[in-house]
């Protein structure tokens, strides 16, 4: 019989090595180990079945970050079925569509609002809301359902500039062999402590940060949010960070973060936007540390990143990850000349699998041979290195979000006095990009 496939049972090994280590701790130190945090997404998964949850059904999920938010997510994990995250700032308009969309067997909320034909369940940031409660004092569920690396593990919400969000769907392959690679890549060690200050509802806080570190077995400082002088105070105890470029120009405002608050780090990484050249220089200049850059998008998780060893280059977000393969082309779907841009297309084990019931929108994003088109403009060096200039869809990266500007647009035009608007994003020294 072949190995079961499904990401938590991964996951599982490492947490069996180290039961008695601590998994997610808030600033002063507490939380669950790993085994506690197995134990809960175990009582999490038998909630989930008695409420009938099977293998491939929905569970869309729009909750604040927390512990039980995340054994939520395991929970799901280990009974098969496909999760989906929302953003914790989309509106009840934007909610519904993607509960129509999804078609989901069960809606996790922070509050029951309204009416609705799916069932709603409520889970709070605390034990004491009325999901985590039920989760702790429940038997435990303890299986892994079987999966193959094809089956679909999550569905994450995306969009163009035109038309509806569409969902990407993950599978338990894609997500695992991109946490693996990167495990690899950035040289994880058995000490490695985490800051994660990032939102657990995209790719970047959920699978990048979270998957890395289950699959090290090591602890997370798991914070509800980013506050520089919180991640200062951290600091010491820590010894790496992953951010959005905010983060970083936030952390060089603050007269506190020094080279000796620094010294116990090992690796800051930044993604989900633009870094600015002038902030890596200024960042180390202040800490002796290359800020670590890579390239990803919720289709396919991460794509490339600068090197652990060896040059890390302002402005370029370095090499495609192992087993990752990337080719910048004209309009014509040929390859243009190093040096030159095109729009970034790639194929690998990390690719997802298609988007949710939309086989036109996935059979148009993909060319001959499973080439994934990015939309993004990139320009690749004779050595391979990527460096991104543009998108070919008009989005705006704010922060580490995704603003998209026709629905800023439709919002401004509906206004009486306003006939026709355009909406653009301008560098800003602290988001990345600003709204204009």
């Amino acid at each position: 019989m072949t190995e079961n496939q499904n990401l938590y049972a991964r996951f599982d090994q490492s947490f069996a090595k180290v039961p008695d280590t601590p998994a997610l701790v808030d600033a002063g130190g507490s939380g669950p180990t790993f085994s506690e945090l197995s134990r809960l997404s175990a009582g999490f998964a038998r909630v989930l079945s008695d409420e009938g949850v099977a293998i491939d059904d929905r569970v869309v999920v729009q909750v604040e970050k927390s512990v039980g938010a995340v054994a939520l997510y395991l929970a799901c994990l280990r009974i098969g079925a496909i999760y989906v995250p929302l953003n914790t700032a989309y509106t009840a308009a934007e909610v519904d569509y993607f509960l129509g969309d999804a078609d989901p067997s069960v809606f996790v909320c922070s509050a029951i609002e309204g009416d609705s034909p799916i069932k709603r369940l409520v889970l709070g940031n605390t034990p004491e809301s009325p999901l985590w409660s039920a989760a702790l004092k429940a038997e435990p569920l303890d299986i892994i359902v079987r999966r193959d690396s094809q089956d679909i593990a999550a569905l994450l919400y995306t969009s163009g500039t035109t038309g509806r969000s569409k969902g990407a769907m993950l599978s338990h392959g894609n997500l695992f062999s991109n946490a693996q690679s990167l495990h690899k890549l950035w040289g994880f060690v058995p000490d490695d402590v985490l800051i994660h200050a990032l939102p657990i509802f995209h790719v970047h806080g959920l699978f990048v940060a979270l998957h890395t570190m289950f699959l090290n077995g090591s602890t997370t400082i798991f914070l509800p949010g980013f506050s520089a002088e919180v991640v200062i105070e951290l600091m010491p105890r820590a010894t790496m960070l992953m951010g959005v470029p905010t983060f970083y120009t936030r952390l060089l405002k603050e007269s506190a973060f020094t080279f000796k608050v620094a010294s116990n780090m090992r690796l800051f990484i930044s993604g989900s936007a633009p870094l600015l050249a002038e902030t890596h220089v200024e960042f180390e200049s202040r800490t002796g540390h290359k800020i670590l850059e890579r390239y990803g998008m919720t289709e396919a998780g991460m794509i490339t990143s600068n090197p652990l060893d060896g040059d890390r280059i302002a402005g370029t977000v370095g090499f495609p990850l192992p087993g990752v393969e990337l080719r910048v082309c004209g309009d014509d779907d040929n390859v243009v000349a190093a040096g030159e841009p095109g729009v970034v297309q790639i194929r690998g084990p990390n690719v997802f699998e298609g988007y949710w019931r939309n086989p036109e929108k996935t059979a148009e994003e993909f060319r001959a041979g499973r080439w994934f088109v990015t939309g993004d403009i990139g320009i690749s060096d004779v050595e391979g290195r990527l460096t991104i200039v543009g998108r070919a869809k008009d989005l705006i990266i704010s922060g580490g979000f995704n603003i998209y500007p026709k629905e800023i647009e439709e919002v401004i035009d509906a206004l009486p006095d306003v006939d026709e608007s355009a909406v653009i994003g301008i560098p800003h020294p602290d988001l990345g990009e600003a709204v204009v």
